[in-house]
């Protein structure tokens, strides 16, 4: 069942209905059923890898947490006995035991994880290495909706247990609907149980103001969605589709997938923000207009912001504080140039963060690369920062409206580019395409009439740029003034359900449906 399905849209509106008229202090039981009905909607299968992963991280999280209070009350009975040796001793006995714990849940849920959305990368790599041998064949696995992201939640919860920053939860049940929670389980955002876990377990009245805010998340979601980025989708496979479209066709391709991926992605987390908001839960916001961003380092402070956090807390500072880690900071401290040796464990635990990055987005070379590439990009922006310093300190321009501008138009040239190994079958023809805008680029491409064969007409055009002039406007109104729906609301009620009616017939009558266009599923659907 596709978020952007009638079924889906009906089954929204079934859910809401039914959680406020049944009795309170069993909505979160409710949402569970709802919750599983739609996993097992979209494969019965699936529920074998979501049921293990909810087991075996609610098991661990008891097995921490029984350890923990083992080890308080054993301290606290024999204070006066033991030395201050004997119990750090006994401390470091414990920790064993729980980390055993841990590095076993670890083990078996990235290890499903990896066989299933990395078996077959493995399979292609080992191919390519020993072209010469007889080839292995690829294996028919299943990858379960949204295996990453319920997969990355559910380690944050177990990990967090672990460090003594979450209690765990001790009924099954509570936490599976945790993992579960049907609206961000296809495609995030990756939550926290301590944002999200006692929202879901808590009673929630009827509240017209939060469904009506919620409802118009929703709507707004599907204009993005069906209204831009699925007509914009059309010309793009017919650009990335074939080697012939290279030059300006490329440069094309590059704005039209950054359009694309933009009102995609967060047309889908509006919908999941939306439907939660309707039943009176907060979840956390995931983009914060990316497309502002002056360089890259903001643009993914504000870009999939849960999946960041998550990479920044769970892979960069355990590798950073690791004990090799602080030897190696030590010896570099002490035997590299100064401005080098306090970055190099830095250096390292980024590289990690994003061959990670690049890994958890698609198990294709491609992603690698554009992973190392976010990294280089980063790593070099942050080397030249005294450069950029003295830039600013001699010409003046840091904070005026048009150096901002050019900043903002400089790192969404850069991220796109940077995309672009999302598009193209492999690395080799990324970059030969992405040359190409240099040695073969004609300016006429975008005015003698060749993009009116890609699959667009000139109604496809005007859309896009009204859709995109829509988008962008309530942007600029967003990043000024604060949230546009809430504004509009507290003015006038009726003119905000006036506005969402609006924006329903458009969707309606402007959405891109029918042949040639593929609003099969939302890009992260396949994370």
């Amino acid at each position: 069942m596709l978020f952007n399905s009638i079924p889906f849209i009906c089954f929204i509106i079934g859910t809401v209905f039914l959680y406020y008229i049944i009795p309170k202090k069993v909505q979160w039981c409710f949402l569970l059923i709802v919750s599983y009905a739609f996993y097992t909607i979209a494969d019965p299968r699936y529920l074998i890898f979501i049921g293990v992963t909810t087991v075996t991280v609610w098991f661990t999280s008891l097995k921490v947490e029984k350890i923990n209070t083992e080890q308080k009350a054993y301290i606290k009975e024999h204070k006066s006995e033991l030395s201050k040796e004997q119990k750090q001793t006994y401390k470091d006995k414990m920790k064993s035991r729980r980390w055993r714990w841990l590095l076993l849940c670890l083990l078996l849920n990235l290890g499903i994880l990896c066989v299933t959305k990395y078996t077959n990368f493995a399979i292609r790599t080992i191919n390519d290495i020993f072209s010469g041998a007889a080839k292995l064949k690829p294996v028919d696995l299943i990858v379960p909706l949204g295996i990453s992201f319920y997969t990355f939640q559910s380690l944050s919860y177990v990990i967090d247990v672990y460090r003594g920053k979450q209690e765990a939860q001790h009924n099954i049940f509570k936490f599976a609907l945790f993992v579960s929670f049907f609206p961000q389980l296809a495609q995030g955002p990756i939550s926290r149980y301590g944002d999200l876990g006692p929202q879901l377990l808590a009673q929630h009245r009827f509240d017209s103001r939060k469904l009506s805010y919620g409802a118009m998340r929703i709507v707004w979601g599907y204009f993005k969605k069906v209204i831009i980025a699925d007509r914009v989708v059309t010309g793009l496979t017919t650009l990335t589709g074939s080697t012939e479209y290279t030059g300006a066709y490329v440069l094309c391709a590059m704005f039209f997938y950054a359009l694309q991926l933009y009102c995609d992605f967060t047309g889908g987390i509006d919908i999941t923000i939306g439907i939660a908001e309707a039943m009176g839960i907060k979840v956390t916001e995931n983009f914060k207009l990316p497309y502002f961003s002056k360089n890259i380092k903001e643009y993914w402070n504000r870009w999939h912001i849960t999946m960041g956090s998550w990479f920044t807390d769970y892979i960069f500072y355990p590798i950073s504080v690791c004990g090799p880690m602080l030897k190696l900071s030590k010896w570099s401290r002490n035997h590299l140039p100064a401005g080098i040796g306090k970055r190099v464990t830095v250096y390292l635990s980024c590289f990690a963060v994003w061959l990670a990055t690049g890994i958890w987005h698609g198990a294709a070379w491609n992603f690698v690369a554009w992973g190392l590439t976010n990294y280089a990009v980063i790593m070099i922006s942050q080397e030249l920062e005294p450069v950029y310093a003295k830039f600013h300190s001699r010409f003046h321009v840091k904070g005026k409206v048009g150096y901002e501008v050019f900043q903002i138009i400089r790192t969404i040239c850069l991220m796109s580019a940077i995309r672009m190994f999302d598009c193209y079958k492999d690395v080799a023809q990324t970059f030969k395409m992405m040359w190409s805008m240099i040695s073969s680029f004609r300016i006429s491409t975008f005015y003698d009439g060749s993009l009116m064969n890609i699959g667009l007409t000139a109604s496809d055009y005007a859309v896009i740029a009204v859709g995109f002039a829509v988008v962008l406007g309530v942007s600029i109104i967003k990043a000024r003034k604060g949230s546009v729906r809430e504004r509009v609301y507290n003015r006038s009620p009726l003119v905000f359900y006036n506005l969402m009616a609006v924006m329903i017939v458009a969707i309606i009558v402007l959405g891109a449906y029918g042949v040639g266009y593929d609003s099969s599923q939302f890009i992260y659907t396949q994370f």
